[in-house]
């Protein structure tokens, strides 16, 4: 992503966050991307409890509203908003605590200790670091060094029991 696009998602999750917060909603992750139909903005949110069709369509209308009131977005695009899915992207330090315990995938910009690829199991924060252990080696991973990091999705399969 170029910093123009960064600069961009940087002033879209500045405006949205005061129609989530109205809400009690979270804004897990927003993108922005370039497809074959043009410019598409991908907001991500979430609530205790979860979020239903109807929260992603009233947001989606304020939102829509906000951005374009504010300017931000100075061409067309298409705004998608859902909820995270089953593979939900991590992206807070508040998130890396509350899923601790879980299995992830991250990705980083730069290597750590040689590596840019890592899955294992999430164990929170520490000094700035999201932890992850990997076959019994926990890896000090800093945050602003994520690039994408996301759960792994769980299947429990109820009916063997």
């Amino acid at each position: 992503m170029d910093r123009g696009s960064k600069e961009t998602l940087r002033r879209v999750r500045e405006a949205i966050l005061p129609v989530l917060a109205q809400r009690n909603i979270q804004l897990v992750d927003a993108e922005l991307v370039r497809e074959p139909r043009g410019l598409t903005l991908r907001v991500f949110i979430d609530r205790e409890g979860g979020i239903t069709v109807e929260d992603c369509a009233d947001f989606s209308g304020e939102v829509g509203d906000v951005l374009d009131v504010k300017g931000i977005i100075d061409t067309r695009y298409h705004l998608e908003v859902s909820s995270p899915g089953l593979d939900r992207r991590v992206r807070d330090p508040i998130d890396f605590e509350r899923f601790a315990g879980r299995d992830v995938r991250v990705r980083t910009e730069e290597p750590v200790e040689g590596r840019r690829n890592f899955a294992g199991t999430l164990r929170g924060t520490d000094g700035g670091c999201v932890l992850v252990e990997e076959e019994g080696k926990t890896f000090r991973i800093p945050l602003e060094n994520i690039e994408k990091a996301s759960l792994k999705y769980e299947w429990n399969d109820r009916s063997e029991e």
